[in-house]
């Protein structure tokens, strides 16, 4: 296997509270070789989001207790000065942001942002920066790109403002570029449109993608390896023909029974019973104990007393899981695999 581009080894990420200090990511560790792209998958509040921002050093130091590692092309993010993230944002690194709109300066013309952003890592001038602008609008797939750089971002449909923010984040050739969610507001024909773009620009660009998103449909789209996360802690870690197969832990589990048919043939949901845990207050053992259907059957009450150890099955298999089941995935294919639309 390629040498991995992105390695995050036992991160944490901690905030204070009113109520006490909440640890959003708890012990994370992952690679990324380039030209392969990582979904990180789970539902709301399960650290995705918080470790990426980590990635792109965009947690506020004097709030934020940060610790572990995280390489990027062999140079260590966590404790780097302000001044060297900066350098490092936009330049070996990237975000394609959620939410375009929110993320695009409304008193700014298209042209301006991409030029300022490329700029400020190149030393190019005025001219040289509006066209590459103009080149990144075009590679995107934007129809005439010189015309629209002069445009402002609330003249561009919601489609087109994320294409906006891919051109952006591609300016400056990123070997790492981190996508937030970048699909979530978008009909399903342009969710479409702008998967296969990032796709095809990975191919262009040879860079590693982390990819966030809670849609597995997306996953099967894109990704190559899938990270499952839950309550700040991964849970599973696998190929994603491994884990949309023949997935480990019930929680992975419980997020391919939420899936609706599309055979149109009507079919029950069996969606995960109960919320996610505090992140004030985590549960003993297991944090996905409280909502399993399962934890009953692991002998001497293991699941609510002991973490289990996110580790392989055997020696073979280069999965690892999060769980105490002694043979989970025969249980996923007797009991689980029939009940699945």
């Amino acid at each position: 296997m390629r040498e991995p581009y992105l390695v995050v080894s036992d991160l944490k990420v901690s905030f204070p509270t009113a109520d006490g200090v909440v640890t959003a990511v708890q012990g994370l560790s992952y690679s990324v070789p380039l030209g392969r792209t990582l979904a990180i998958v789970g539902e709301s509040g399960s650290g995705k989001s918080v470790s990426s921002l980590a990635l792109m050093g965009l947690h506020d130091p004097k709030r934020t207790a940060i610790s572990g590692s995280i390489q990027i092309g062999g140079d260590e993010i966590v404790g780097m000065s302000q001044r060297k993230l900066r350098r490092h944002r936009g330049a070996s690194t990237a975000m394609i942001f959620q939410d375009p709109l929110s993320s695009l300066h409304p008193f700014f013309t298209i042209g301006d942002q991409i030029g300022e952003a490329y700029r400020a890592h190149s030393g190019a001038r005025k001219r040289a920066a509006r066209k590459r602008a103009a080149e990144m609008l075009a590679r995107v797939g934007i129809p005439n790109p010189a015309a629209r750089l002069d445009d402002y971002p609330h003249q561009f449909s919601g489609g087109m403002r994320q294409r906006v923010m891919i051109a952006m984040a591609l300016v400056n050739d990123p070997k790492l570029l981190i996508a937030d969610e970048p699909t979530t507001a978008l009909d399903v024909t342009v969710q479409a449109q702008i998967l296969d773009l990032i796709a095809d620009l990975q191919q262009e660009f040879g860079s590693a993608v982390v990819f966030i998103t809670h849609d597995l449909g997306v996953v099967a789209e894109i990704a190559d390896d899938v990270l499952v996360m839950y309550a700040g802690r991964a849970v599973e870690y696998g190929s994603t023909e491994q884990i949309l197969a023949r997935p480990l832990h019930p929680y992975a589990w419980g997020l391919l029974e939420s899936i609706p048919a599309l055979s149109g043939e009507p079919a029950p949901l069996h969606p995960i019973p109960g919320l996610p845990p505090s992140l004030l207050d985590m549960p003993p053992g297991c944090s996905f104990s409280p909502r399993c259907e399962f934890r009953d059957r692991v002998p001497d009450d293991l699941c609510r007393r002991e973490l289990p150890l996110l580790a392989a099955r055997t020696a073979e298999d280069a999965r690892l899981s999060r769980c105490h089941l002694p043979d989970p995935d025969v249980r996923f294919h007797l009991e689980i695999l029939p009940r699945l639309p």
